[in-house]
C-alpha cells in the first residue's frame, strides 16, 4: 500500500461522525409535533367518549327509566326511591311493556287482581288493565301496593318483599311457622328458595342504586 493511500485511509477512520443535517432535525422536529398532536387528539377524545361509554356501561349494568315518576311516587307513597327502583329492576329490569306468563303486566309486575284490589283501595273509579302499560298508572300502582305491604308487616322489608313476590297468604304462613319455631323474622325464615333469592336480589339492588344513582333519585 503506498503512503499516500495509508494517508487518506488514516484521515477517514479519524473523521468523526456527520451532524444530522439541518432538513433532517425538521423532519424529526415535524414527527414529534404530529405526535403530540395524536397524543392530544386521543385524550380529547378519551375525555368526550369515557363518559358516554361510562353512562352506557352503567345503563346495560343497573338501569333506571322514569326517575321522575320514581321520585314522585316515593315520595307521595313515603318509600325509599332506592327501594322501589331495585323493586322494578328485580320485576322488569325497566322495560316496558312486559307480561308474565301470570298475567303479571308493566314495569311492577302487577296481576290483574292485584291492580283491580289496589284501584279499589285507592278509590280510582275510571281504572283499566290496559292502562297497567302506562309506566305512571304501573309505577303508583306498584308504589301503592308496596306502602302497602310494608304497612301490613309492620316495615318488615322482607316480608313485604316476600309478599310481593310470593303473595300475602304465603308469607302470612310462613310468620305463623316462624313464631312457633321462636325465629327471627328475616329473609332465612322464608322456606321458598325463590323467594329468598328474590328479596336478595331486591336488597342488592337497593344498595347499587342508592350508591350509583344518589343524585337522580333524590337521595
Amino acid at each position: 500500500m503506498s503512503a499516500r493511500s495509508h494517508s487518506v485511509g488514516s484521515r477517514r477512520a479519524r473523521r468523526a461522525p456527520s451532524r444530522p443535517s439541518a432538513r433532517a432535525a425538521a423532519v424529526r422536529r415535524r414527527r414529534l409535533a404530529l405526535l403530540g398532536g395524536l397524543v392530544a387528539l386521543v385524550a380529547l377524545a378519551g375525555a368526550v367518549v369515557w363518559p358516554l361509554v361510562h353512562h352506557a356501561v352503567r345503563e346495560i349494568a343497573l338501569p333506571l327509566r322514569h326517575e321522575d315518576i320514581i321520585r314522585q311516587q316515593a315520595r307521595d307513597k313515603h318509600l325509599d326511591p332506592a327501594l322501589l327502583a331495585g323493586v322494578i329492576y328485580a320485576e322488569s329490569k325497566f322495560r316496558d311493556g312486559q307480561v308474565s306468563a301470570a298475567g303479571a303486566q308493566g314495569l311492577m309486575q302487577l296481576t290483574p287482581a292485584t291492580a283491580r284490589e289496589i284501584a279499589r283501595r285507592s278509590g280510582a273509579t275510571n281504572f283499566h288493565l290496559r292502562d297497567l302499560a302506562t309506566p305512571q298508572v304501573n309505577i303508583s300502582y306498584g308504589a301503592y301496593y308496596l306502602r302497602y305491604l310494608l304497612h301490613r308487616y309492620g316495615g318488615n322489608e322482607a316480608f313485604a318483599l316476600a309478599a310481593y313476590n310470593a303473595g300475602q297468604g304465603n308469607v302470612d304462613r310462613w310468620i305463623v311457622a316462624a313464631r312457633a319455631r321462636d325465629a327471627a323474622l328475616s329473609v332465612e325464615a322464608i322456606p321458598f328458595a325463590e323467594t329468598r333469592a328474590y328479596v336478595r336480589r331486591v336488597e342488592d339492588a337497593v344498595r347499587r342504586y342508592r350508591r350509583t344513582y344518589r343524585r337522580e333519585l333524590g337521595l
